[in-house]
């Protein structure tokens, strides 16, 4: 009898040779990071570090990759409890990420559909990144008041350049595959699923034959300082905290979900 992805769990791992395939497996809500998805995912990573592949690959159920922090799960919180909420899930997105820049072996990311919001943290923390054309990459922080969390300020920066991360920000403005490909955030845009997973399977096969102490000492290299990386995330993490709070963040997230009446817990209806 095989096995439905609801039987699965928030996260599941298959390990196919010298290769661990881990799953983000909320496809009824695209995915959107919750705490409980992401403190399955740190525990898979917690064992990925005692089974030592020779390669990780980072993929998701159904048709999009994930749509970042749950906008409705951060509306049910009550307002008051929210900053506690914030700090709790952000804090676990980030300590994912810095996972992946640790591991000893090549991370590859297998991306479909919408990647959103924090979501993108786990591109950015990635050695080698495999899009569908179809697929793009969207921030949303000004549209749902919220402030850049998973390195949107710091990492994507980092690697784009401060104008052209502003520009995406403020204007909100969606990144294509192919852009994803020229700006140095992914390594291929594939035009179907079958070239996708077909440059997944030849990127996976060559990385395992070469693991080593050579590709190792090339990833330690290569990568962002960790040390570096978690104080930007700190920095954005106290950022978060402190606008999720905030009357404007109420505002809209009610306009973004379609609300038209306040949240119960709103005290302040004054104008920001």
């Amino acid at each position: 009898m095989s096995i439905g992805q609801a039987d699965k769990g928030l996260v599941y791992s298959e390990l196919q040779g010298d290769t661990l395939r881990l799953t983000l497996n909320r496809p009824q809500r695209h995915n959107a990071l919750v705490p409980e998805l992401l403190k399955a995912l740190n525990q898979h990573l917690q064992e990925a570090q005692r089974l030592q592949p020779r390669c990780l690959v980072l993929a998701a159920a159904g048709r999009t990759f994930s749509t970042g922090g749950d906008v409705q799960a951060f509306y049910e919180v009550p307002r008051s409890q929210r900053p506690a909420y914030a700090r709790a899930l952000v804090g676990d997105l980030h300590e994912a990420m810095l996972r992946l820049i640790q591991l000893p072996c090549p991370v590859v990311a297998r991306v479909q559909g919408m990647v959103t919001g924090g979501s993108c943290g786990f591109l950015l923390a990635s050695d080698l990144v495999a899009m569908h054309q179809d697929a793009h990459l969207a921030p949303w922080y000004t549209v749902v008041g919220f402030t850049p969390d998973g390195g949107w300020s710091t990492l994507m920066a980092d690697c784009i350049g401060r104008h052209r991360t502003l520009a995406v920000h403020l204007l909100n403005r969606p990144i294509t595959a192919q852009e994803a490909v020229n700006w140095g955030l992914a390594d291929a845009a594939l035009p179907s699923t079958e070239a996708l997973d077909k440059t997944l399977a030849d990127w996976t096969a060559q990385l395992v034959v070469r693991a080593g102490t050579a590709t190792q000492t090339t990833l330690t290299r290569l990568r962002p300082s960790a040390e570096q990386v978690r104080e930007w995330l700190d920095t954005e993490l106290e950022d978060f905290v402190a606008q999720i709070g905030t009357a404007e963040a109420e505002r809209r997230m009610q306009r973004f979900l379609g609300k038209t009446t306040a949240h119960p817990d709103e005290a302040d209806h004054g104008t920001v």
